[in-house]
């Protein structure tokens, strides 16, 4: 009987005993009345027993078919809510999408994502939440985050990526600098000066990727000091206290940013989710967060 028995089986007797009428419990489910009563029929020989009385009076539930009810109702209801958690725990069906950002995006791109994802899914809640690139790694991995916009390069071993796009950085000066005025900045002009940088744990590779390639260009920095909040940054290096890497963007007075000989420095960021929670949101915000990027200057990169 385990062996044969379906879900589908149970349904048909719940609607036909609700209905007490095979010619509505069919319209009900859609269905032909002749494969229902054949249905019925198979359930109850399955179970040994008749479920229903069928006369001209009618149609009315047995005994055996009364407790049968009780028993089979709980169990389909079970089913229904272990469906719904299961739909619920798929990214944005929910209703709400969490999306991890780096703690340095510019405002245009988080405004262009913001706009163009409740454009195009008006139905879900986002929440944008501000992660660095392996803390959100980690949380996409233990299910805490649904889709993250990542810094390269980065762990993403078993994770989906769209395209990775890239913007070249430059150097973040004092206005009074002596290189303030420069077209370009060597980085072995700016030996021995201090360095502000995001902290070593926010993302490993790539902070390790930075002090790389400014060694190789003979930039030793006397100091490096960490910052991760955008205003304590721009205040170190207002108070002359280092310089720092970023794209252009606006800057408080008092700061100027010049590009840099290195075509290696770059954001590079792509948006990565895990390949079994995919679906048509996280699709959704992967384009409107490809569009942001491109909107504020980045492109694809051929630099290594």
């Amino acid at each position: 009987m385990v062996r044969r028995m379906e879900l589908r089986h149970l349904r048909y007797f719940v609607v036909l005993s609700e209905e007490l009428h095979f010619g509505r419990a069919a319209k009900r489910l859609h269905m032909a009345q002749p494969p229902l009563s054949q249905r019925i029929r198979d359930l109850e020989r399955e179970l040994g027993v008749e479920l229903f009385h069928r006369g001209r009076g009618g149609v009315r539930l047995t005994e055996a078919g009364a407790l049968l009810l009780e028993h089979t109702r709980p169990v389909l209801e079970g089913v229904d809510s272990a469906r719904e958690a299961m739909r619920r725990i798929l990214p944005g069906t929910s209703g709400t999408l969490r999306a991890g950002i780096p703690p340095d995006t510019m405002p245009t791109v988080l405004r262009t994502i913001a706009d163009a994802f409740a454009a195009k899914a008006p139905e879900v809640l986002l929440e944008l939440h501000e992660v660095s690139t392996d803390e959100q790694i980690a949380r996409l991995r233990e299910g805490k985050l649904d889709v993250g916009l990542v810094r390269h390069p980065s762990d993403t071993v078993g994770l989906e990526s769209g395209p990775v796009l890239s913007r070249p950085l430059g150097v973040v000066l004092p206005a009074t600098h002596r290189l303030a005025d420069a077209d370009v900045v060597r980085l072995r002009d700016l030996n021995g000066a201090p360095l502000v940088i995001f902290q070593r744990e926010m993302a490993p590779r790539l902070y390790d990727h930075i002090l790389a390639i400014c060694r190789d260009n003979g930039f030793l920095p006397g100091a490096i000091r960490h910052a991760r909040n955008p205003n304590f940054t721009h205040g170190l290096v207002l108070a002359g206290m280092g310089v720092h890497f970023n794209e252009e963007h606006p800057l408080p007075d008092g700061l100027t940013w010049r590009p840099l000989d290195e075509n290696r420095l770059r954001w590079s960021s792509s948006v990565v989710w895990v390949p079994t929670r995919a679906n048509d949101v996280i699709a959704g915000f992967a384009a409107v967060a490809e569009e942001a990027l491109r909107a504020a200057g980045h492109g694809m990169s051929t630099v290594n």
